[in-house]
Order: C-alpha cells, then structure tokens, then sequence
C-alpha cells in the first residue's frame, strides 16, 4: 500500500462492497473507521445506483481504541441483522481496522445469529480490489453452495459481474439473450442480481460461463472441482471470440441451435472503404488483464491496428498478459503506477490509446485520443443507453467507441491545418453567419502586419508581451524554433506532433544548430526516415 493521487485499484474490502451491493439479500458489516465509508459514493455517484450498498460500518473513532471495539463490532452485527433481515451475511475489516486485530470472523461466530456468517479474510496490504472481489465471491459460493441433481434442461451459472463492474449489467444481458438463443436456461447470474438462496443452488447448473476472470476464476475452478461443473475459457469480446466463445459453449451443453449473427456489423464495417484509413493506426492498451488482451486481440486482428504498447494494472493476470505481449513483438508493461504508464505512452507515441479513465487524462495532456475500454471509469462510462463490451451487439459498440476518436482527430487535424485559409482562419467567424463575420484579416505572407497596440505599448514601456505575442520558447539544449518552423510543425498531425517536435530538436543538437528553420525540419524527417 502507497499514498498515491490516483489509484487503478482499491483495497480489497472495497471488492467485497461490490459484490455486496451487486447481491440481493446479502449483507456486510464492514469493521472501519468513520473515514472509511467513502466507499459509498462509488456506487451512488459514479454508478448511480438508487440505493445505498447493503453495508454496515462500526465506524469506531481514535477515542474507541482504548475501549471495546470487539463491542462495537457485535453490536453493528446485531443491528444490521435486526434491521435488515439478512439472508446472509459476510463479516470483514477494512484496511485500517485490519491494524487492531479484532478478528471479524471469530467475534460473529460466537453470536449465534441465525443466517449464515460468512468470514472474509482480506490482506489488504498485500492485495487489491480484484482479489477482493473474487476472495468474497468463493467464499460465498463455498459456503451456500452444494452438490445437488442437474437441472432437466441443460443450464449454466453466469459468473463474474459486480457492482460497479465496466458495463456489466449489459453485457450480462447480451450474454444471457445468446445462451437463450442456442437453447440453454440462465440457472443463475452471480454475484450480480443473486440472493444467497440463489447461490445455494448453484450445482443444478450444467456448467458456467466465466465472464470476468478478475472477479469470479476462483469460484469457478472451485466449482469445477467439488461440483463437476466445466467452465468457459474464451472472454467474448469482439466478432472472432464471440464466435470462439459460442463453439466452447456448444462443446460443452451439446447444443446445435443456429445462431443469428445478422446484427453484428462490426467485421464489415471494419473492412468497409470509408474505415480503411484507420488500418495501420498505432495504438496503446492498458487495463485490466480481461479487457486490455481481448482489446489488443481486437484491435490487430478484427480493426487492421498496429499494437505498440500492452500493459495492465492486477499482477493476478501478469503471465497471458506477458505471452501475448510476447506474441504480439512488444514489451508487456506490468504496473499499478499511472506515472510510469504515461512515460510508456509518451515514448512509444501512438495514434490512439485504449484504457481506462486515467489513461483518457493522460490522453488529454500528451494530445492522443482515448477510448475508454476497461475500469476504473467515471460516470459517463455508466451510460443509461444499452452499451455492452460482449457479443454481437458489444462488437459493433467496440468500432463505434474506437473508431469516433479517431475520426474526431482527424477533423482537428483538418481544422488545424487550415487554421490560415481565409474562411477558416481565427478572426472569420462561423461561417454561417456571412455578413456578421468580423473583418477579415491581411494574410499576405509578403506584408506583414503592425504589431498590436498593446504589444507595441508593452514593449516600449519594458513590460512582459502576453503569451500569445511572446516568440516561441527555447527548447532543449538552446534549440531555438522559428515561426516559420512552428507553423510548418503546426500541419504534422497532432497525434505525432510531440514525436515530431522530439525528434526534429535531437536532430539539430546532433547537427550542433541553434536555430530549427523549415529546411531543418525536413532534413530531420528524411533522417529519421532512412
């Protein structure tokens, strides 16, 4: 654990809240100090749920730790029973009251409450949200569920999706409508939209379907060995897994209903004239281990990308990260620090980045376009619209969502390349506004205009230019950049501008020049051509 200003991951109490609130009639009574229920908000704001997570804190105080927090801790176990009639309920420490050692677990065992106590064991200094998650989830499932007879009609359990989790809630849906379609029940969606009852019939199901491996593999390797329930293995996101992934499923339930694909645009629109431009397109992907290998997958083998940098964040899937990286001829990048990541995007120079929310600000400030493809997101990635990641119908979200940024880019491009034209240029106005545009300006490169009074004023009275009228900055090592220089720099695309900018500058402290003209720039572009 660390003190950092943004964190991809929180403490792994957090990942039990998520699979708290994603459950139904499950309770968690949550041993942590007051400050500790901030938690709350990350479910309320940013996922907009209607509701509180079902989570009770003891939130003791720096004066409670000379006293009875084991007290406290009982009574808050009490009070969430009485209050909220529990089917179940799961007992753990926050990452500031694992320090005093109350023993959750052992303290609600002794109470003799009359739903089942489910302990949670959460180092949090040694592991993160995702653990959290899936720890919270095996143990449920090892506690609730039991072998039992196979339904009549061949089923599966659904697992993985939680609260919180980055567009969940559709993807369960379009998975769910799939599996219908080729003639296998849902037994069960778990943890999301579960009841413990649910859970405790777990083992009626043929096998399950793994969704998100980051919250729910332990589970299913636990059910796969005390229940006799095989597991899925291909994540469906994009048009090639989601076939795989239909070709798994009928291996395992024997199915041979047809399946309706006529929906899924995504592959011909890939291959369609107006997106052929995009093939090529250097991009970098970090996230989740999940989202950020099915993303690369994608992004080479479906949309024509050329993958220059893959990397995620949960260690837990550090090694088929590091193959495909391998497989894909580029360094895996393994971290949890976003300043680190940024220093990667920034040296590799993509077109275009795929991540999460942190990746969008880094975009922001290096001037790449971002789609964002993995948690942790804001709000707006909680859209009230249908918008899965996973089968048909996530496919075609995938080039729509990956696709818009560059085309955006593009027409900035555009715009700024023509910032100069006589109806584009600054001082023009909208152009549908005809008479009520301002004065045109004089762009005659062979008359220059007088300075403006106020700088003129300001240079004579010995006082600073303003910034837009101040000449260009020294870059490194005294390399001056001319006007001339600046504006050609100006028509290179934005996304390669800062690579361009590095490189030309290099050159000419290579070339032992103090001064980068228009020549210079261009001999810097044949060099690094050769």
């Amino acid at each position: 654990m660390k003190l950092a200003v943004w964190t991809y991951e929180g403490p792994p109490h957090v990942g039990a809240m998520r699979v708290a609130t994603g459950m139904q009639g499950l309770h968690l009574v949550l041993h942590a100090p007051q400050g500790d229920t901030y938690a709350d908000l990350l479910f309320t704001m940013i996922e907009r749920r209607g509701h509180r997570p079902p989570v009770s804190y003891t939130t003791f105080q720096a004066r409670d730790l000379g006293a009875d927090t084991a007290g406290l801790f009982k009574a808050a176990c009490q009070d969430a029973y009485d209050r909220f009639r529990p089917e179940a309920l799961l007992v753990a420490a926050s990452c500031t009251a694992e320090l005093i050692q109350d023993d959750p677990g052992g303290l609600a065992e002794t109470m003799g409450l009359p739903v089942p106590v489910i302990p949670l064991e959460l180092p949090s200094y040694q592991r993160k949200e995702n653990f959290g998650c899936d720890e919270a989830f095996l143990q449920i499932a090892r506690a609730l569920a039991q072998p039992m007879a196979r339904s009549e009609q061949v089923s599966c359990n659904i697992l993985g999706p939680t609260g919180l989790g980055f567009r969940h809630r559709d993807d369960v849906t379009e998975i769910a409508g799939l599996l219908r379609e080729m003639g296998i029940a849902v037994n069960m969606t778990a943890p999301m939209g579960a009841r413990p009852s649910d859970i405790a019939r777990m083992g009626q199901a043929h096998f399950n379907v793994l969704l998100y491996p980051e919250t729910a593999e332990s589970a299913a390797r636990w059910a796969e060995k005390t229940l006799g329930q095989p597991f899925t293995k291909t994540v469906p996101i994009g048009s090639r897994a989601t076939r795989a992934f239909i070709e798994e499923v009928r291996a395992l339930s024997g199915s041979t209903a047809p399946v309706n694909d006529s929906r899924m645009r995504q592959p011909w629109w890939a291959a369609s004239v107006d997106s052929t431009y995009l093939t090529g397109k250097r991009v970098f992907i970090y996230g989740d281990g999940t989202h950020a290998m099915a993303a690369a997958r994608v992004a080479r083998d479906e949309m024509g990308f050329e993958v220059v940098g893959l990397g995620c964040y949960n260690r837990e899937q550090a090694r088929p990260l590091r193959a495909l990286a391998k497989e894909m001829g580029v360094e895996a990048l393994v971290t949890d620090d976003y300043l680190e990541v940024e220093a990667a995007i920034e040296a590799a120079a993509p077109e275009m980045i795929l991540g999460t929310q942190m990746e969008r600000h880094i975009g922001k400030r290096l001037g790449i376009p971002c789609a964002v493809i993995s948690a942790p997101v804001h709000v707006q990635d909680f859209p009230a619209r249908y918008s899965p990641q996973m089968g048909f119908e996530g496919a075609n979200v995938l080039f729509d969502t990956w696709v818009h940024p560059l085309v955006m880019g593009l027409e900035e491009h555009l715009l700024a390349m023509f910032r100069d034209d006589f109806e584009f240029h600054d001082a023009a106005g909208p152009s549908h506004h005809g008479g009520h545009a301002p004065q045109a300006i004089h762009l005659d490169p062979e008359q220059p205009s007088e300075p403006a009074p106020a700088v003129t004023a300001a240079a004579a009275e010995g006082g600073s230019m303003p910034p837009e009228a101040a000449p260009p900055a020294p870059a490194s090592d005294n390399v001056i950049w001319l006007a001339c220089a600046e504006k050609e720099l100006k028509k290179i695309p934005f996304f390669v501008r800062g690579k361009a900018r590095r490189n030309t500058e290099a050159f000419a402290s290579q070339q032992g020049l103090h001064e980068i003209s228009v020549d210079t720039l261009y001999e810097a572009k044949a060099h690094y051509a050769r």
